[in-house]
């Protein structure tokens, strides 16, 4: 949408610095942005108390039971086992080799 509008040259300015932006438009849209975003925030914010969250571990568990109803014959192969008893041995580094370069004086 075009747009005539009168902007403080100095706010502008002050915004553009602040924000990186390489044209008003960027400044102005991304202003526009901010404050959406704050009023979405703040609405929030209002529901505070009033909301019902358990963020437990026994929460998830309860709420995401019921929606899985798959049977486990699905899952036929089993994850391979690690075996222990195997050791990586770190390996000594190798010295590197002079350089072939002669330095001059």
């Amino acid at each position: 949408m075009r747009t005539n509008i009168d902007i403080d040259d100095t706010l502008m300015a002050a915004a553009m610095e602040a924000g990186g932006f390489t044209t008003k438009r960027e400044a102005v849209e991304e202003g526009l942005r901010l404050l959406r975003r704050r009023k979405v925030y703040e609405g929030l914010l209002a529901l505070q108390g009033q909301l019902q969250w358990d963020d437990s571990d026994a929460g998830w568990a309860q709420t995401s039971a019921p929606a899985v109803d798959e049977s486990q014959a699905s899952y036929a192969a089993k994850p391979a086992k690690r075996d222990e008893t195997v050791a990586i041995k770190k390996q000594p580094r190798m010295p590197r080799p002079a350089s072939s370069r002669s330095k001059s004086p």
